[in-house]
């Protein structure tokens, strides 16, 4: 599903900037442009093709790992990308680690307490996080530490504190999704015939759950982490936005202000590739993961080895 997936977000997204308002010649002629100059940059951007011609030549140039050449930094927009891509990867990454370190022990200490205080708590937490908006957040997180208290710069990252605020209004609602995930996974497990049984031969509580349920119930903790991966990529978007970080959501949300079409096309191909990629990784991981996985596939390439199956 790589290829198509990757496809249908690059048709979308010609579709949507060719019907969306706005003229990109018409910004860069400026006020009061000389006669014939609207028409000649139209037609230097070839905005005049029909846009099945359009997309071919973005998609051709596209597979040789040429995204084109940005309307206003008059720069390669693959450059443009991997000069803010780290950025955002670091911010990603941090957000993702937060929310791993934080949420798998508190979803173990939600199902350890079932029905009680520590596990009411922490699912209320889980459940007003996840429901809060980031971007209201990160606000309310400006408005207190940078804006009232002074101890954490409102914008920039000129060291690293102008890292934390970013970091913490991305990753409070994956901490819940997190939580929330390791949570009932874990109470899942618990109920399992093989927990039984460890139980009956006399090991402690905590090896069970660690030495057994847990390696168990983090496999479907790792998909939603790389999940949650992909989509703080995106995500990033609103961090950047107000904390002004130079990543890429920034750089997105210029190119759309400025109607700068490579950009636009570029830079969400390239976050769409990342995020397959990702997802592809965490799929192939799991054999790695799950024995019970790899033991299939090599039944089946046994069984495709011998002629009663192909693969």
């Amino acid at each position: 599903m790589f290829i198509p997936i990757v496809l249908g977000v690059s048709i979308i997204v010609q579709v949507l900037i060719d019907v969306a308002p706005g003229d990109p010649a018409r910004k860069l002629a400026g006020l009061d442009p000389e006669p014939g100059q609207y028409e000649l940059i139209r037609e230097q951007l070839r905005l005049d093709d029909p846009i099945y011609v359009r997309y071919g030549v973005f998609l051709s140039n596209a597979l040789r790992g040429d995204f084109g050449t940005s309307f206003y930094t008059k720069r390669p927009v693959f450059q443009d990308i991997l000069s803010r891509w780290p950025y955002t990867v670091i911010l990603a990454a941090l957000s993702v680690l937060v929310s791993t370190v934080i949420g798998i022990p508190l979803g173990i200490f939600a199902a350890t307490h079932q029905y009680k205080i520590g596990d009411s708590a922490a699912v209320l937490i889980s459940l007003i996080t996840v429901s809060m908006p980031s971007f209201w957040f990160a606000l309310l997180l400006v408005q207190l530490f940078a804006v009232r208290w002074m101890v954490l710069p409102v914008s920039g990252i000129s060291d690293w504190k102008g890292w934390v605020l970013p970091v913490i209004s991305l990753s409070l609602g994956y901490t819940a999704s997190i939580t929330r995930q390791m949570r009932s996974d874990i109470l899942e497990i618990v109920r399992q015939d093989f927990i039984t049984t460890a139980r009956s031969k006399g090991l402690s509580e905590s090896k069970v759950l660690y030495k057994h349920a847990l390696k168990n119930a983090l496999i479907p903790v790792v998909q939603i982490i790389g999940g949650i991966f992909g989509f703080a990529l995106g995500g990033a978007l609103v961090a950047e936005m107000i904390f002004s970080l130079p990543g890429l959501g920034m750089y997105t949300l210029t190119s759309l202000q400025n109607r700068d079409y490579p950009a636009i096309q570029g830079s969400v191909l390239f976050l769409s590739i990342v995020f397959c990629a990702i997802i592809l990784l965490i799929d192939v991981s799991f054999a790695f993961i799950d024995p019970r996985i790899r033991a299939q596939f090599v039944r089946r390439r046994k069984r495709a080895a011998e002629g009663g199956e192909t693969q």
